[in-house]
């Protein structure tokens, strides 16, 4: 769902609740978001080989806005080239950023003294929910200025209002406009706070006002999530005091200004590893994950194993970052020998099970023997996305919009779809259409390009049969 609109004729309101290895032709595609791309699946084929991880969608449009703290040169290596992070190209771009790509997926920015923010792209701002994490860090050099409403994955009603309780305590005014929210600055140092609501984007636009604020900031009810850790990490790396990364409680000293060149890897995306788990355990196929954060899954981990599947991780060894653990895993053929849990799936807060790790069960529940409830409740419509595996063959019960009964185990079969308008139950078909026998097609998959790179390919390098066209 979209933001609430006022009326343009009325006076503004308070803050509003927000409802809501890469080919040339696959570049073209992504560099195109007003053509369409599908995709040919021939499913029923077994995976075999390894894959590499790419580095994490959420950090790194985190990275992105946090990158507007820095008057010098940032650079960031392994940057994943997916449309979210490309979306908030155009937006930086737009306010006078200079931004290029260099060899190996590195993405270096150059922030002007003066950001021309009356030219903000707004088509590319209002396709991105991120766009949001751009009021912390414009806030510490700008008294006034206009965000467009964020848009992103539409999952139920999505509330901004944790990040305007937040922003005001550093003396920021927000009210909603036709189309926008316009942000007043009267900066102040906030002392010690606590988060009206424990979100990643809350907690990293909260980090990123706090970073500008020389005085210490105690923040309660931080997220302890894995972006908003690389986030801490790197403004630790340009100066920033931070203390209680993944832990709900976060000290910050802050600087009035940062001139520093720096280079920062994100940390690979656990998220990734979680769809690459379940393309395997849904396929009964055995593959090499490379690179997992394994440590950010370690739950979703456990719960597989109760289920029945078997795998096997090597020693762990540091990210680029020199901070999160990575080790290699291996994901075994259970060969129709898995069973449901006999508990509920559910997400929380880290450490708990990821909620966007969750769908990721969905098609597992489909070919586990037994009935599997899983209650997605921090959104209003995902779990309704779920139930269109029902046209894949998995027994998916719809029960109310936060909870579904998934059966099995099913046999897939084949079927024309299109991409729902959210990332995760996207990929989801995509992952029944390479289990189901036969020819399947996948339309209109920009969705699924906001946050996998290069996907297709990468599959195909497995063993499956993945064509993109428009």
């Amino acid at each position: 769902m979209i933001p609430d609109i006022p009326n343009p004729d009325s006076e503004p309101v308070s803050f509003a609740n927000d409802r809501d290895a890469l080919s040339p032709s696959f570049l073209d595609h992504l560099q195109s978001t007003s053509r369409e791309v599908h995709l040919r699946v021939e499913g029923g084929r077994k995976l075999h080989g390894d894959v590499t991880l790419k580095a994490s969608k959420n950090a790194a449009v985190a990275l992105l806005c946090a990158s507007l703290l820095n008057y010098g040169v940032t650079k960031f290596l392994n940057f994943p080239r997916i449309e979210e992070v490309t979306r908030m190209i155009e937006v930086l771009e737009s306010i006078g950023v200079k931004i290029n790509w260099r060899d190996n997926n590195t993405l270096e920015l150059r922030r002007p003294k003066k950001l021309t923010l009356e030219n903000l792209n707004e088509e590319a701002a209002r396709k991105t929910r991120s766009v949001l994490m751009l009021i912390g860090p414009l806030m510490h050099d700008h008294e006034e200025f206009d965000i467009p409403y964020a848009g992103g994955c539409k999952l139920g009603e999505r509330t901004v209002k944790p990040h305007q309780y937040a922003l005001e305590e550093f003396g920021a005014s927000i009210t909603a406009t036709d189309k926008r929210y316009s942000v007043k600055v009267d900066k102040k140092a906030p002392g010690e706070m606590t988060l009206y609501e424990s979100g990643n984007t809350v907690t990293n636009n909260t980090i990123l006002a706090a970073a500008g604020v020389v005085e210490e900031t105690f923040i309660q009810a931080a997220s302890c999530d894995y972006m908003v850790q690389d986030l801490c990490y790197f403004l630790q790396k340009i100066g920033i005091e931070i203390e209680g990364i993944g832990t709900p409680l976060l000290r910050i000293r802050g600087l009035s200004r940062i001139k520093k060149n720096i280079e920062y890897s994100p940390t690979e995306d656990p998220i990734e590893a979680m769809f690459f788990i379940s393309a395997a355990v849904t396929t009964d196929s055995e593959i090499t994950i490379r690179r997992v954060p394994f440590r950010w899954i370690s739950l979703e981990l456990i719960k597989l194993k109760r289920m029945g599947i078997r795998y096997t991780i090597s020693s762990p060894y540091k990210a680029a970052n020199g901070h999160v653990d990575l080790a290699d895993l291996t994901i075994h053929r259970h060969e129709g020998k898995l069973s449901a849990l006999p508990d509920k799936l559910h997400p929380n807060v880290w450490p708990g099970l990821n909620p966007d790790n969750l769908p990721y069960f969905v098609p597992i529940a489909g070919i586990a023997t037994g009935q599997t409830l899983i209650h997605d409740w921090i959104y209003e419509s995902r779990a309704i996305y779920y139930a269109e595996l029902s046209k894949l063959g998995i027994k998916v019960e719809l029960l109310d919009q936060h909870r579904v009964h998934v059966r099995g185990p099913s046999e897939l079969v084949k079927a024309n779809m299109s991409c729902p308008p959210a990332l995760r139950p996207a990929s989801l078909l995509l992952i029944g259409m390479l289990a189901a026998s036969g020819v399947s097609i996948l339309r209109n998959v920009y969705v699924i390009n906001r946050g996998y790179e290069d996907l297709a390919a990468r599959l195909n390098l497995l063993g499956a049969s993945v064509e993109v066209f428009s």
